[in-house]
């Protein structure tokens, strides 16, 4: 989608994130206008991209942004990143996922299959940018998203583990296509 499309569906986005994200009504008018506030700030990005997958409603949508080595796109993974990543980073074949919104189905059924939802809309994202790697931040007590994306692919970052990851507040998961 484009900038003026995508501000044209904040409303349907936001509502997609609403369902999707769990918790009760107050919890996804909370949730809704945090996730329209870091989309707002995400679009301006150079090279953002979103996908959307509908029928005759939307259904699911990805989106992310590159990191160029030059520092740009970084907030909030420094001293997350092994040297590996940022070599590619500096090559351009590094690539910020910064959320994945499917049904709740998606997250639980058929989670290993190629032709899963958010599968394929991680991979559409890195395919079209020429990504090697992509990376997302995930705060750390939210572990029915890690699990979630483990389920699709991710991993965590070289020498992290649950019990040795970095201190603060987020876990940094990768996924190699």
């Amino acid at each position: 989608m484009t900038r003026r499309q995508i501000e044209d569906h904040l409303q349907e986005l936001g509502d997609l994130y609403a369902e999707t994200s769990g918790g009760g009504p107050w919890a996804w008018n909370q949730g809704r206008g945090a996730f329209l506030r870091r989309l707002a700030a995400d679009v301006r990005r150079p090279g953002f991209e979103l996908l959307v997958a509908e029928t005759t409603a939307l259904t699911g949508c990805a989106h992310g942004f590159p990191v160029h080595g030059d520092g740009s796109g970084w907030e909030g993974f420094d001293g997350y990143l092994p040297g590996r990543l940022l070599r590619l980073a500096a090559s351009g074949r590094l690539f910020v996922i910064s959320g994945i919104h499917v049904p709740s189905r998606v997250r639980r059924q058929n989670q290993d299959r190629a032709w899963n939802l958010a599968r394929r809309l991680q991979k559409r994202l890195l395919t079209d940018h020429g990504a090697a790697v992509a990376v997302t931040l995930v705060n750390r007590s939210d572990h029915r998203t890690v699990e979630a994306l483990r389920s699709w692919g991710w991993r965590y970052v070289e020498g992290d583990t649950p019990r040795t990851a970095p201190p603060g507040p987020f876990r940094v998961l990768v996924l190699e296509i």
